[in-house]
């Protein structure tokens, strides 16, 4: 579960008040919005790379309102992938399962399946330069996945594809979601993208979040 309550948050001259939405356990949430309307400021307080002054984030079943990001156990997609040039595709799929110390074992079989998942297994022992723009972003949505967070959040990952990418990337997307059960948080303006997408749709607009739309 993602729950946002009463949230408030000061972004330079920019301020959200008493915003609030939740998202169920294992459920596809997207966030629309006009740019500069709050969407990644609410997301970015989720992660925890924003302080709020008041309200509280809930993420499962902890309160994480004041918990540092790396013990939030989110999974984490920027808009432009982020990844390192000098690493492999592979060593990506590796990178939070090595820094939480997991056995190598465990490790060579995460990142097969991620792989696998994926669709990239031919692209493993491959840097990043030449890759496209919808295999650089498999690749950092395996990274987010690679530790098996509770939740996910994505921050316009499609935004740089062309429309036949993106629509691949979306039913990519929809079934990673579907197998994994990984609650998501996904902010976009696109709402084709949305629609394809989302369980709950919410909108943000004049500082207020309003749910539009909730898949039976």
């Amino acid at each position: 579960m993602i729950k946002i309550e009463n949230l408030s948050v000061q972004a330079g001259t920019f301020r959200i008040e008493n915003v609030s939405l939740t998202v169920p356990s294992g459920k596809y949430g997207v966030l629309m919005g006009r740019t500069g309307s709050g969407k990644t400021t609410i997301l970015e307080t989720v992660l925890g790379l924003r302080s709020s002054s008041l309200g509280r984030i809930v993420l499962g079943d902890q309160d994480v309102t004041v918990l540092n990001p790396a013990v939030r156990g989110v999974g984490y997609v920027p808009q432009d992938g982020a990844l390192f040039s000098t690493m492999t595709v592979r060593d990506h799929l590796d990178f939070a399962l090595m820094i939480r110390k997991a056995p190598k074992a465990d490790c060579q079989q995460r990142v097969e399946e991620l792989a696998t998942l994926l669709g990239i297994e031919s692209l493993l022992d491959r840097k990043p330069h030449g890759l496209s723009g919808g295999e650089r972003q498999r690749v950092a949505l395996g990274r987010a996945l690679s530790f098996q967070p509770e939740v996910l959040c994505l921050d316009e990952p499609l935004s740089a594809l062309d429309d036949d990418t993106r629509l691949r990337m979306c039913e990519l997307l929809s079934n990673v979601q579907k197998q994994t059960g990984t609650t998501t948080l996904h902010v976009t303006h696109n709402c084709e993208e949305a629609e394809r997408l989302a369980d709950y749709l919410f909108r943000i607009e004049d500082g207020r979040i309003q749910q539009v739309r909730t898949k039976p």
